[in-house]
């Protein structure tokens, strides 16, 4: 055997025994693309699905916080026989804690001033397990702060802003409602 055809044997050995070094890693390449592609894609979505989820949560805390503060004027007028006196009662008990910022807490039925001090910053909402979203440390601490503020834009109208925060993934989000209340009588 001479050495050319010695050569061709151990190339034609070669090509016969399988994938190269190269050829084995180019195909772990694709193949590991092929399935991170449609993973990354998969936690993306369930990222984007858990924000919509938390950013619709915020919207109606943020509403409820609205509610709250009307339930507080409609209280004052049920309370009373004059329209005058209910929308100064309903000024006086608002207006005092909630220029600044405040919380209102549906457990107490309590208005209670935050973000004055850092003693007394606003704090988060935990719910219940009556599913109620309070103020007081019971139940199970979620990742919503809701600060409520009201803003006089002449005697007869008050602004009221609700706002909740909440981070998600290292990322703050908020969510503001704002309305407008005026003596209704």
């Amino acid at each position: 055997m001479n050495m050319k055809n010695f050569q061709f044997s151990i190339y034609n050995f070669q090509k016969k025994r399988g994938f190269t070094l190269i050829e084995t890693l180019i195909a772990i390449a694709i193949l590991g693309l092929a399935v991170a592609g449609p993973l990354y894609t998969a936690d993306r979505a369930m990222v984007a699905a858990e924000t919509a989820n938390s950013q619709l949560t915020a919207s109606y805390l943020a509403q409820e916080g609205i509610e709250y503060i009307r339930m507080v004027r409609d209280n004052n007028y049920l309370a009373t026989a004059s329209s005058t006196a209910a929308w100064t009662g309903f000024l006086n008990t608002v207006s005092p804690v909630c220029d600044t910022s405040c919380q209102f807490d549906p457990a107490s039925m309590t208005l209670a001033a935050c973000g004055v001090s850092p003693a007394a910053q606003c704090g988060p909402l935990y719910l219940s397990p009556t599913n109620i979203y309070t103020q007081q440390i019971v139940g199970t601490k979620t990742l919503y702060t809701r600060i409520l503020q009201t803003v006089s834009i002449s005697g007869a109208e008050e602004k009221i802003i609700s706002t909740v925060s909440w981070n998600f993934h290292g990322t703050a989000y908020s969510q503001t409602v704002t309305d407008h209340l005026t003596p209704w009588q």
